[in-house]
């Protein structure tokens, strides 16, 4: 369990994330109150104490999506992106909403297994190392007793027995002797003939649709864990045999058991789903029509699941009652108030974003650490070209995209993509063959560049 401040949280989400201060305070107070219910001692509180469901309200491009996918990152809890048009009503042709829940459980099961086996790499590297020196100094075959030589009292066993004294002692000189070359790194490019297992699982496509998902896992499982382990011989060089080898004896080192049950676990209590476009299952305010029953059907599977119910996945039965959703939705052409009451009141906190000015484009173009301008300053220094932007430019910049947005269709920071994209283009195409290897971006650069656009807001609608 994550155990920053809320402050510490906001401070994080800043170094991504320009704006929007509201919407870091309230994920960053629904995280600390996970923390503060695990510290408690009365178990029946921590049962009561159910984490606040956030409702993010704000156009597209103004950072719903990224607060929520550096949230989980930020405490390693298992995260997933679900998109709420994707589900359907039980019974209609589409994915069901449990699934989300078992897409849940299957990401907290990666997580927790690579925790354990970065655990025990070290014991796998030491164990792939005696494998590749199996294969390399194989041991020798036990000498065959001849049963005539005892009964006719034959001298043999003597000289049989000095053999098998004098082959294992060479058998372990050769393969010290072997293990200092290895060590030594003197074999890494040598090709050796190795034994693996062929890891192909059958696949069961006939039940990959619909509510028949989970059986269809189910069903490959039991397949796979029937059917003997096939094993394929392969040359490859000691290098790539050791990586071979130590993931096998890594997953060997891993009770599956332990972790399936840890991350359920962690699921239950550190999940957080994402539910994007909410709005485009809330009723657009007519009365009886068909597209409104069947948001209204979305919304009544999706319901238990955020109230708290018990979804059986392949790795057991898991509780949703402290699962942590946050919904998302620009909330264009319906309102909060359009979604079912019992949906509205089991998410209490909502936020609204702001859209983005000007100055917000300023910032987001050059202060993140993933910003924008530093992107493309090292896509292009993989060419040898030293990409300079002035103030000037990132102005023109932020002003070009604040006007574009506000005549056209509203995207927020995504409209910074779309005008550095066709800012670059000429540069990106000829980077390879350019003799002049400092490029600089200033006003008239932009001007020039984007000169159609900024005549011609007609045209920019279709290119932006």
């Amino acid at each position: 369990m994550n155990e920053q401040t809320p402050r510490q949280i906001v401070e994080e989400l800043d170094k991504y994330i320009v704006g929007q201060k509201a919407a870091k305070r309230s994920v960053a107070i629904a995280l600390r109150n996970r923390w503060r219910s695990r510290q408690l001692d009365s178990e029946s509180m921590k049962d009561d104490i159910i984490p606040k469901n956030i409702l993010m309200i704000g156009s597209t491009g103004v950072g719903k999506t990224e607060i929520a996918r550096r949230l989980a990152k930020m405490v390693k809890a298992p995260f997933i992106k679900v998109e709420a048009t994707k589900f359907t009503e039980v019974g209609y042709v589409g994915r069901d909403v449990e699934s989300i829940i078992r897409d849940l459980a299957e990401t907290s099961v990666r997580m927790v297994r690579s925790s354990r086996l970065e655990e025990v790499q070290e014991k796998a590297a030491e164990m792939a190392e005696e494998r590749i020196l199996d294969v390399m100094v194989p041991q020798p075959k036990k000498s065959v007793v001849n049963p005539f030589g005892q009964l006719f009292g034959g001298s043999n066993d003597e000289e049989a027995e000095r053999n098998s004294e004098e082959e294992p002692k060479q058998y372990q000189a050769g393969r010290e002797w072997c293990r200092k070359k290895l060590l030594a790194g003197e074999y890494e490019d040598k090709m050796i003939e190795i034994d693996i297992e062929d890891n192909n699982k059958p696949m069961v496509g006939m039940f990959a649709g619909s509510s028949l998902e989970g059986m269809g896992d189910n069903i490959q499982d039991i397949i796979g864990s029937m059917m003997p382990k096939k094993h394929k011989k392969r040359k490859v060089t000691v290098e790539a045999a050791r990586k071979l080898f130590q993931q096998e004896e890594a997953m060997k080192l891993v009770d599956m058991e332990e972790v399936t049950e840890e991350a359920v676990k962690v699921a239950e209590t550190s999940g957080i789903v994402f539910l994007d476009e909410i709005d485009k299952v809330a009723s657009s305010g007519g009365h009886g029509s068909n597209h409104d029953v069947a948001r209204d059907g979305v919304q009544r599977d999706i319901l238990p699941i955020v109230e708290g119910s018990t979804v059986m996945t392949k790795y057991g039965p898991v509780k949703t009652d402290h699962i942590l959703f946050i919904a998302a939705g620009a909330f264009h052409t319906s309102k909060p108030s359009d979604l079912i009451p019992e949906l509205q009141g089991r998410f209490p906190i909502r936020v609204e974003l702001t859209s983005l000015d000007k100055d917000d484009f300023k910032r987001i173009l050059t202060e993140p650490q993933n910003a924008l301008i530093k992107q493309y300053k090292a896509l292009m220094g993989t060419e040898g070209i030293d990409l300079e932007f002035t103030d000037e430019a990132i102005d023109c910049l932020a002003k070009l995209a604040c006007d574009v947005n506000n005549q056209n269709e509203n995207i927020g920071a995504r409209r910074l993509h779309t005008i550095l994209e066709k800012l670059l283009e000429n540069l990106s195409f000829d980077a390879p063959d350019l003799e002049e290897k400092h490029v600089v971006v200033d006003e008239a650069y932009v001007k020039e560049a984007l000169s159609e656009i900024v005549v011609n807001q007609d045209v920019s609608q279709f290119i932006l």
